[in-house]
């Protein structure tokens, strides 16, 4: 398959049009489905947070103030705040539109605004699970959180939008990036906070576990509260597929319920096109904008309250 790339050739001319190998950093995109590519857009192997490239000290420096930031009482205070879900109403589609101007800092594979990552993700899965809509709109919702970055939505910082999320009110896991910097967090050293357990119970179902707050749980709580006819693993897709500890390292297995273990086996699938369809491919936007309106038609209110 021959895609657009958003390349210039020697000349300086731009939108070269290249046929793709997987060894290249783009999505690949054929007959035979999803093919990850090797490295990112800046030439280095996913999630690689020690990687000599120039977001790396920016990055870390993100993760610092992250881990020192959320603790169970910030958690429960933006919970509450935008819970409520009163800044403003607006469509699906809308929010997409509204992500244009934002690009996610704790992310090392990607410098593109944010609606490109999400037709790449909802593409790259509707290539391999064509009868599975639901998923597909799961792909292009997954980071619309992210509107929290906005002016009308508090424009809160980026370390409390974005990143690597975990459960707050429990220990945190070693295996959680960046560790080392929640020493300096509040919760840390606090007895009832600090054990593997912390405030929660063996199997209480990550439902009821605070989430760091952040984009993921905050479209959760948009999806939830408008009433969506998506089925649990699209919800359990929003909440946690940046919870990386738990489905690359398997931290926190002890806190899940079954219908959590179910779930996971569809957010397995969500994370290979999330994390790997990170490129510099470009979507025709007005060429699949009516299948995912479509979509929405099905899934959704025609407007959301946020």
């Amino acid at each position: 398959m021959t895609i657009l790339i958003d390349h210039s050739d020697h000349n300086g001319n731009d939108n070269v049009e290249k046929n793709v190998t997987e060894e290249e950093t783009e999505l690949v995109l054929d007959d035979g489905g999803f093919v990850a590519p090797h490295t990112n857009s800046f030439g280095h192997t996913f999630r690689d947070y020690d990687a000599q490239s120039e977001r790396r000290r920016s990055v870390e420096e993100f993760y610092k103030t992250n881990h020192i930031g959320q603790t169970v009482d910030f958690v429960r205070r933006m919970r509450e705040e935008y819970g409520k879900l009163n800044r403003t109403e607006m469509s699906i589609w809308e929010c997409c539109e509204l992500l244009n101007e934002f690009i996610d800092e704790s992310d090392p594979d990607l410098d593109e605004p944010q609606i490109e990552h999400l037709l790449q993700t909802a593409e790259a899965i509707r290539k391999d699970y064509p009868d599975e809509d639901w998923l597909h709109l799961t792909g292009l919702i997954h980071d619309l959180g992210k509107v929290l970055l906005h002016s009308s939505f508090g424009e809160l910082p980026q370390w409390a939008v974005v990143g690597d999320t975990y459960p707050v009110g429990c220990a945190f896991d070693e295996s959680i990036v960046h560790h080392k910097y929640f020493k300096e967090n509040p919760d840390f050293n606090s007895p009832s906070y600090n054990t593997k357990y912390g405030i929660y119970n063996e199997g209480c179902g990550l439902d009821n576990v605070f989430m760091s707050w952040g984009h993921d749980d905050y479209m959760y709580l948009v999806a939830k509260k408008n009433k969506t006819t998506l089925p649990s693993a699209g919800l359990f897709i929003i909440r946690y597929h940046s919870f990386y500890a738990l489905h690359k390292s398997e931290a926190y297995k002890h806190l899940m319920n079954d219908e959590d273990r179910e779930n996971m086996k569809w957010l397995k699938v969500f994370n290979k096109f999330d994390l790997y369809s990170k490129s510099k491919v470009r979507i025709k936007v007005e060429e699949v904008k009516p299948y995912y309106l479509s979509l929405i038609n099905k899934y959704f209110p025609a407007k959301l309250k946020w």
